[in-house]
């Protein structure tokens, strides 16, 4: 699963360093990462806020949880990781993504 390339998101703003992609989700690690271990996993189709999925969008949120638990098993988060979905409060991207942080014991 892990790739570890390089990939631009964002319109080639930001340069990430890819560790899983599929048809739906993509997962990479923090640019500003708050722990050793800190990568998002964002759905490719865009989901503004998780408040408010539905349909199909619903079924991307299950996505984002199982890549996330996919790619911390990967990188040996097996003493346990916390994931934060951010829900407008302290939100700079407008596109629902998890961030998945381990490495260290969390506060």
């Amino acid at each position: 699963m892990a790739q570890h390339s390089d990939y631009t998101i964002f319109h080639k703003e930001i340069l990430i360093k890819i560790i899983s992609k599929d048809s739906q989700c993509l997962a990479f690690r923090d640019t500003t990462p708050r722990a050793p271990k800190h990568f998002l996993a964002i759905a490719k189709k865009n989901i503004a806020q998780s408040s408010v999925a539905e349909g199909d969008k619903e079924s991307l949120l299950g996505c984002l949880i199982t890549v996330g638990k996919k790619c911390a098993a990967d990188l040996d988060l097996n003493n346990g990781y916390q994931v934060v979905v951010k829900v407008q409060m302290g939100t700079v991207v407008y596109h629902t993504h998890l961030h998945v942080l381990g490495g260290q014991r969390m506060n």
